[in-house]
């Protein structure tokens, strides 16, 4: 019967199994077949992972004859020094009269000194196999074994200058990744990885979200009070419903603004679909609760009472001021009901997660504090589409606008309204220069 069948890399308990058995004086055949392999493997294991101990000689040096040894001129023989003192060479190498007194029992099975009875009080030099010190010698290698560039200069400067290319124009990694995958000889990691040791064109400073995120300073939720226009519509309520409808969990929207400068002027009035990640730009002329029913008026007028209740059955959204009069939202000026507003928790935007993280990609084409009155609502329809033309890991290195199907006749009708058109991956563009100087 063949009881080395497993395979593998061993691991701790492996080498737990390998000391004990050590310990107890088991044969190295006994042990591998406790463990599942072969008896060459634990051989290995414990010559290759055994620890070092360096032995106590006198002056340093295992010869029999060191204590009274007095030659001298071995190296050189006009040099008046005894050799046993000398440090440039090594008698052992060049002396005819080396004799050692090291102990060789480790170079036979078990070839370490764990189960020798003169262990403690023998100053020979001496191995020792300990599991946790194995484990640990085994994984600095693998670590260290990765450590650089495993690809060849050539391969290097073509992943570099392609990269540093498109991160200019303000494309993030992973969209770059997405759609040149097969073209780069490692992964996104590893990339990661080049950048941070420094060894691309491009450096941490150029990546904006390795330069962005500030750390927590876990501030104290304020205390949340019910205003009238949330009654019946908090994300405890939301939630409630999610629990009877797949609808809100899946098929809503959410909505938020984007300031320019805080004080006056234009406003972006934000939407992304949960379901596929499309996200909506309106330019607002202000910050008003007219403005935002405008918006809604026009997509309703547009597609139709019925495409618009299956697009935008729910609308998650904050606390903002142009948010208070929901019922100019839910009902259209004939009164009738088109769709239902949710709020989230005062200081809670983690609760719509999808639309804060998508801001990112506005503040890379406008950047905080810069106005949004010189922008006209062609500038914003082609950040849009540049946005929703971003490949990104979470949607299968897919952008959002190429997980819209062709049958989908609701969101095709968006698409028609909006001039929503799928940028070429390669001519993504995400910087301010995406626009003219203003």
């Amino acid at each position: 019967m063949n009881h080395y069948y497993k395979t593998g890399q061993l691991d701790m308990s492996d080498r737990i199994a390998i000391e004990t058995g050590i310990c107890r004086g088991d044969s190295f055949s006994k042990i591998a077949r406790r463990i599942k392999r072969h008896p060459t493997t634990v051989s290995h294991e414990v010559k290759a992972n055994r620890t070092y101990v360096r032995g106590h000689y006198f002056m340093g040096n295992d010869c029999k004859f060191v204590r009274h040894c007095a030659k001298t001129g071995l190296c050189d023989k006009a040099c008046p020094y005894n050799c046993r003192y000398c440090k440039g060479h090594n008698c052992r190498e060049i002396c005819d009269r080396y004799v050692s007194t090291e102990c060789g029992k480790y170079n036979k099975p078990p070839y370490v000194c764990n189960t020798c009875p003169d262990k403690k009080l023998c100053h020979k030099t001496k191995y020792f196999y300990s599991a946790k010190y194995a484990d640990a010698a085994v994984t600095r290698r693998r670590s260290e074994s990765r450590i650089g560039i495993r690809i060849s200069d050539e391969q290097f400067k073509a992943m570099d200058e392609l990269i540093t290319k498109y991160v200019k124009k303000g494309q993030p990694l992973t969209h770059i990744y997405a759609e040149h995958e097969n073209e780069l000889p490692v992964c996104l990691r590893s990339i990661y990885n080049y950048i941070d040791a420094g060894e691309m064109t491009i450096k941490n400073v150029d990546l904006r979200r390795k330069t962005s995120y500030r750390r927590r300073n876990g501030k104290k939720q304020k205390k949340n009070y019910l205003q009238a226009f949330r009654e019946g519509r908090t994300y405890t309520d939301f939630l409630e419903q999610a629990k009877h409808s797949s609808i809100y969990e899946y098929e809503s929207v959410e909505m938020d603004t984007v300031k320019g400068r805080r004080e006056s002027g234009k406003r972006l009035l934000t939407m992304i679909f949960r379901k596929n990640s499309v996200m909506l730009l309106f330019l607002l002329p202000d910050g008003t609760a007219e403005s935002v029913r405008k918006v809604f008026n026009y997509l309703e007028f547009g597609l139709g009472i019925d495409t618009f209740r299956r697009l935008f059955p729910v609308i998650l959204t904050d606390n903002g001021s142009e948010f208070k009069r929901p019922i100019e939202i839910e009902y259209n000026d004939d009164l009738e009901p088109r769709t239902s507003v949710y709020f989230c928790d005062p200081m809670a935007s983690w609760q719509k997660p999808h639309i804060e993280k998508n801001h990112e990609f506005i503040r890379y084409v406008i950047p905080r504090g810069k106005s949004l009155d010189p922008y006209t609502d062609e500038d914003i329809t082609l950040l849009m589409n540049h946005i929703n033309s971003v490949k990104r890991p979470s949607l299968g290195n897919k952008a959002p606008y190429e997980l819209i199907s062709d049958d989908d006749e609701d969101m095709q009708a968006l698409m028609f309204l909006m001039e929503m058109d799928l940028i070429p991956a390669d001519e993504v563009h995400l910087d301010p220069s995406l626009f003219k100087p203003r």
